[in-house]
């Protein structure tokens, strides 16, 4: 399909998708979710891709849903926001959750109301020092959503999430960073070189190893410690299957850099 509100580029093993309604400071409308939809899928389908990079073209990543979009009613002639929850925020995280690749989003600036929590729901967290998390949805009296109230109390604590949520104060990059939300700061000037260069490092990686640890850490939410220990068993079985894993150690044997092939 041809894409009007992103953009996406394959450099070697690493997709970089970028949202570009920069006007509208990234802000996500219906078309932009089916257009994010069938890219991932795109990049899912690309065995030569292993890193999917999430981005925004301009000063923004994203602000959020587009309050100038039509919205849905009711029969009493209200604004229903149930749809667009249904159809689009909620798959879209819950796409993120299970994504076999790994996933970066990158903010090259304000991650605003539901993008900050679609930031979230990716792997990792990159971000511009001028960039920062909102949960805005107090100011137009809404409930935090694109899986906000789940994602954030598991990585601050429910109290901090809470206040954070019902203040709707911004965090900064530098303190998103001292918070664990953000796992590395970079300056503006840098940020798209400093980006390229950590995905294509992580690219570098066992592939296989890579997905299985995702895999691990997000059943770790719901198991308990036996059930925890039994899954890594497993896991650790498969990976040791693994061609990089062979790969691997005849590197240390060799005293030298493995060249890992995702398998």
């Amino acid at each position: 399909m041809t894409l009007t509100t992103l953009r996406c580029t394959v450099e070697g093993p690493v997709a970089t998708i970028t949202l570009a309604r920069p006007d509208k400071l990234n802000a996500l409308n219906g078309i932009m979710h089916v257009e994010l939809r069938e890219t991932l899928d795109r990049c899912e389908q690309d065995e030569a891709v292993r890193i999917v990079v999430l981005t925004g073209e301009g000063r923004a990543f994203s602000s959020g849903q587009d309050l100038t979009e039509t919205l849905p009613k009711d029969e009493q002639g209200r604004i229903d926001l149930g749809p667009p929850l249904a159809r689009d925020y909620n798959p879209l995280i819950l796409r993120l959750a299970q994504y076999s690749k790994i996933t970066i989003a990158a903010l090259n600036g304000p991650a605003v109301g539901a993008s900050a929590n679609i930031a979230l729901a990716c792997d990792i967290v990159l971000a511009a020092r001028s960039a920062y998390l909102q949960e805005a949805f107090s100011r137009i009296a809404l409930v935090p959503d694109a899986g906000g109230t789940w994602i954030l109390p598991r990585l601050v604590g429910p109290k901090r999430a809470l206040a954070l949520m019902l203040t709707a104060e911004p965090v900064p990059a530098e303190e998103a960073h001292t918070m664990g939300l953000v796992f590395k700061v970079f300056d503006d000037a840098s940020f798209a070189v400093d980006v390229a260069a950590f995905a294509a490092g992580l690219a570098e990686g066992p592939g296989l190893a890579q997905r299985l640890t995702k895999q691990a850490v997000a059943q770790s939410l719901s198991n308990d410690l036996q059930a925890q220990l039994d899954l890594e068993a497993r896991l650790q079985r498969e990976a040791g299957f693994s061609h990089d894993f062979a790969e691997g150690v005849a590197a240390f044997r060799g005293k030298r850099a493995p060249r890992f092939e995702g398998r």
